[in-house]
């Protein structure tokens, strides 16, 4: 069972990376096009930040599973929700303007893969 929750973690990771460098990629073509925000752009959005929630949620479980509780599976463990917390940051920006909603993803993005190396070398004992 462990071990079968630590691949799907570590799989899943790699769901997260493309579906990031795809809602990167959108947003950035799209603000820079002066397009606007639309339905397709919130769905990516939405899916990003919901890849990014299941990945949260198997770290959860694993960490339960494994009962293991040092400081550096804590500290991977509150950064992440952290970062969870920065994925979700498009959702009160649906009033503003489409400028402000592009802007506020594309800060999302490199703000959760900043919080996502920091950690994960935690976890690997780099930092």
């Amino acid at each position: 069972m462990e071990n079968f929750l630590y691949q799907t973690h570590s799989g899943v990771r790699w769901l997260v990376v493309l579906m990031t460098v795809v809602a990167f990629g959108w947003l950035l073509f799209r603000y820079v096009q002066n397009q606007s925000y639309d339905k397709r752009t919130h769905i990516i959005m939405a899916s990003w930040a919901g890849l990014i929630g299941l990945q949260w949620i198997l770290g959860i479980v694993l960490m339960l599973v494994l009962g293991t509780f040092t400081g550096m599976q804590w500290s991977h463990a509150v950064i992440l929700t952290i970062a969870l917390a920065v994925a979700h940051v498009y959702v009160p920006l649906k009033k503003r303007p489409d400028k402000v909603r592009f802007m506020g993803g594309l800060w999302s993005i490199v703000t959760v893969g900043v919080l996502v190396f920091v950690g994960v070398q935690l976890v690997n004992g780099w930092a």
